[in-house]
């Protein structure tokens, strides 16, 4: 009892360090990201911390089992360099039953990472996803800087001014591209400068558009003033006012024309999706399980098995750590217990590595949802092998000794 109490302390101590360690290292990069999107207007720093957290479960589906396997490697690392072990073996407990007196932490690591898996990341990703889509279309208003070019699908957004409180806008110039292309807002110095208040400046406004920059059916509106509209599904959209439209030809620069009071237009995509326009990680389990079919030769539905099977296949990488540690942190006295631990890491990774690319496999359509049992099976025989060769192998040389 004392000593299964010790090992459960110890391995959770130095799991609970290395996975802070890592997350440190991990989200670091992420939030400096974060931070400097922000101080471009592109990001609310308001939500910031929000993103950190709903990304946190990305990150934690590969390195908490990282972690558990190299805080098992130190453990037993130590048990080895410390002589330790030794002492159990001599006095009948072998490494196994050391490695199962571990086994309540194991069954605690192996929920809390199926946790992870099959809910956490989903949720994580799906919420991130939606102040993403929130973020966006606040950009396209709320962050427009006067004299600047901005882009919001098709659109691209040219303010001469903006009033107070952000109620309207002064000057706009909207560009509508058959594509989405970009804009570089020096070949528009000398458009910015021209009154838009007659139809002739404006046509000839027009007139200095580099073709480069126009396609067949793109147009351009000049407006006075532009106000948004109040908009409850996500879109924002804008009444330019007392303005002209263009629709200008790229090659022979004719146009035509025409002027209006109000003009409506919708700067951004509703951020009410269907399923199919979110990224699949961001489906739960229960929409995966149900849109789940067996024509494997569907690629969508080959998506669908890939996600499935590798939510339901990354927990059992906690047993696999179980059955690799014990063994791959065995060394011979004066050696170290830092010796093993890079390889054993390389061994560890190289499983990871298998799922992931089975993952990417089967999303293509090169194989079956019954890849994914076959190869556990596979990696948990060569974590057997690993586990039990040395003692096979001892036994085989000491019976060949006692019969000769």
């Amino acid at each position: 009892m004392i000593l299964r109490r010790y090992m459960i302390r110890e391995v959770a101590t130095t799991t609970a360090l290395v996975l802070g360690f890592l997350v440190v290292m991990l989200l670091g990069g992420r939030l400096i990201r974060y931070f400097g999107m922000a101080a471009e207007g592109g990001l609310d720093v308001g939500v910031l911390f929000a993103l950190i957290g709903y990304n946190l479960p990305y990150f934690l589906e590969l390195i908490f089992p990282l972690s558990f396997f190299i805080g098992l490697m130190l453990v037993f690392g130590r048990l080895y360099a410390d002589h330790e072990m030794a002492v159990f073996n001599a006095s009948g407990i072998s490494r196994g039953r050391v490695a199962r007196l571990l086994m309540p932490l194991v069954v605690i690591v192996f929920f809390a990472q199926s946790a992870i898996t099959i809910w956490g990341k989903p949720w994580g990703v799906a919420k991130a996803t939606n102040i993403w889509q929130e973020q966006s279309a606040l950009e396209v208003f709320d962050l427009i800087t006067p004299k600047k070019f901005i882009s919001s699908g098709d659109y691209h957004l040219y303010v001469g001014d903006v009033g107070k409180n952000r109620e309207y806008l002064k000057d706009v110039i909207v560009i509508q591209m058959a594509s989405n292309q970009k804009i570089d807002a020096a070949a528009f110095g000398d458009i910015s400068r021209q009154d838009t208040k007659t139809a002739a400046k404006a046509e000839a406004a027009v007139q200095q558009i580099p073709t480069k920059l126009l396609s067949e059916k793109d147009s351009i509106i000049f407006a006075k003033s532009a106000t948004q509209v109040a908009s409850d599904d996500g879109v924002v959209r804008l009444d330019l006012h007392q303005g002209r439209r263009y629709e200008v030809d790229a090659t022979s620069k004719k146009y035509s024309q025409v002027g209006f009071e109000r003009y409506r237009i919708s700067l951004s995509a509703s951020k009410t999706d269907d399923l199919k326009s979110m990224k699949i990680e961001g489906w739960s389990t229960p929409e995966l399980l149900a849109n789940l079919n067996k024509n494997i030769s569907n690629p969508s539905d080959s998506q669908i098995h890939a996600e499935l099977g590798y939510r339901l296949s990354l927990p059992w990488l906690i047993i696999i750590a179980v059955m690799l540690a014990p063994s791959l942190a065995q060394v011979r006295p004066r050696q170290g217990r830092w010796l093993k631990l890079i390889p054993a890491i390389f061994i560890f990774v190289v499983n990871v590595l298998i799922i992931i690319s089975l993952k990417e496999s089967i999303a293509k359509g090169k194989m079956g949802g019954w890849a994914y049992p076959a190869v556990l099976a596979v990696l948990f025989l060569i974590a057997l092998y690993i586990n039990y060769h040395e003692r096979t192998m001892t036994r085989l040389r000491l019976g060949r000794r006692i019969r000769t």
